[in-house]
């Protein structure tokens, strides 16, 4: 009996654990399910087995692209080296071309892509290109902008049209490569793609307003005088270069040197003055001002204020990088001007520093003497050439230099440490590394979804 006993309560035991098990299994079973049924529909790559160890072809990137964008509905098929799952569900495809860069490369400074490797899980080689316009070679001659729309019954609609919102064109002879330019570039966005005439760049009212240039009906310059030039300004107007440098005294930043360059680049003006108030700090790094430099002048901001209302006529245009503040040292009023600073706009409201634009744009390196500080002679022509510069060639051949990607590439070649801050990235990115700063392309397509599984692509 004992025997049976045991044996009994074993087979009980046994029965208990069994039914246990089965309550567990069907409860994994249950989350399994469920997990199933919560990703069945979210879009993904995956890829045949020997794609991911060999390169792949600007045709099978055309392949990935087509079937992304038209489906199966519309006659496209699956590419021949990976499966796009779910492809119906799909609202944007992401690729990035990275010329110049290998998987070598990639890794050794793999801290920098950080952003990169979050976005994008798979990175494969790219046979090298048969012509050094990619996007030509991947897409063909007839460049097309492919957008979805999806309608409210949950039917998508593929709209196939000539490519307005992002040109082709290619850069002259001497900086070979491809420049895409899209209507949504900042200088595009605010001059338009024709060249025009100065005015049309001066400095808007709002701007003033906005960046709080001295303004005769705004409260705090109530003392400042007014440059005296009045008269009506035309696309013939004088340009005038200026550029101040400022002491930090007990009364805060007062004028301690003036510079003005007339439209030939020739200095008309260049004056050392004695600030009003006690100085607390030179700021020679920055100023280049020296106790020694000011021990004799006598010269005040008054005489100064006298001498530029004689020097400019009445429809002078004044030419500086972030001129607000050079306005406010100087305790003058003028409504005609062009700010470098805003005729050369970055997204998200940033600006370039004149250093940047004087390099990438003119060729000529400033500023560099640090144990000298600036010189304000030096600026005032930089920017004065700046001006002259976008106002002969357009702000369509200006959006060409893409500045915003000579900024991203010196990030990459690890001037800072990051790469492409997430709040800065607009979308869909075709990148393409020159010889040259400006021999890059960048193509935004106004889309934030980055698609799980897209591909970070080297050019082998």
């Amino acid at each position: 009996m004992c025997s049976l006993k045991r044996h009994h309560s074993q087979s009980s035991l046994d029965e208990s654990k069994s039914k246990r098990k089965c309550r567990c299994s069907s409860v994994e079973k249950d989350k399994t399910h469920a997990q199933t049924e919560k990703f069945k529909d979210i879009p993904s790559i995956s890829f045949v087995s020997s794609a991911t160890c060999c390169a792949v072809s600007h045709k099978q990137i055309y392949e990935l692209l087509k079937y992304a964008a038209l489906g199966r509905c519309n006659g496209a098929t699956q590419p021949s080296w990976c499966r796009i799952h779910h492809q119906k569900y799909l609202s944007s495809t992401v690729v990035i071309v990275l010329h110049g860069i290998n998987q070598l490369h990639f890794y050794r400074f793999y801290l920098q892509f950080r952003h990169l490797r979050k976005a994008f899980r798979h990175r494969l080689s790219l046979l090298p290109s048969p012509s050094s316009d990619i996007i030509t070679t991947i897409l063909g001659e007839n460049y097309i902008s492919i957008s979805r729309k999806t309608t409210r019954s949950g039917e998508q609609n593929t709209d196939i049209q000539a490519c307005s919102s992002a040109t082709v064109a290619n850069e002259s002879s001497d900086s070979p490569g491809t420049t895409i330019i899209s209507n949504s570039d900042p200088i595009v966005q605010k001059y338009g793609a024709e060249k025009q005439g100065l005015t049309s760049y001066l400095v808007s009212e709002e701007e003033m307003k906005q960046y709080k240039y001295p303004l005769t009906d705004c409260p705090g310059f109530e003392d400042f005088i007014h440059t005296g030039c009045t008269g009506p300004v035309t696309d013939n107007s004088p340009l005038f270069g200026l550029d101040c440098e400022m002491c930090l005294t007990e009364n805060g930043s007062e004028l301690a040197r003036i510079s003005v360059v007339d439209a030939g680049g020739c200095c008309v003006m260049d004056e050392l003055v004695k600030p009003k108030a006690r100085i607390i700090n030179y700021l020679t790094r920055f100023s280049g001002i020296t106790r020694k430099m000011l021990r004799h002048v006598k010269t005040r901001l008054k005489d100064v204020q006298d001498r530029l209302k004689q020097l400019l006529p009445t429809d002078a245009v004044l030419v500086g990088h972030s001129l607000e503040n050079d306005l406010r040292a100087l305790q003058m009023i003028h409504h005609n001007i062009i700010d470098t600073s805003l005729l050369y706009p970055r997204e998200l409201g940033q600006k370039f520093k004149l250093k940047f634009l004087a390099q990438a744009v003119l060729g000529k390196v400033i500023q560099c003497r640090k144990e000298v500080g600036h010189d304000p002679s030096e600026d005032a022509r930089a920017a004065l050439q700046l001006a002259q510069f976008f106002i002969s060639q357009g702000p369509w051949k200006v959006a060409e230099l893409n500045l915003e990607d000579t900024v991203q590439r010196r990030v990459m070649n690890g001037r800072r440490p990051t790469l492409l801050d997430k709040s800065q990235h607009q979308g869909p990115l075709i990148v393409q590394e020159g010889s040259s700063l400006q021999q890059n392309i960048i193509a935004p397509v106004n889309k934030t979804e980055v698609l799980n599984g897209s591909d970070l692509i080297f050019d082998k």
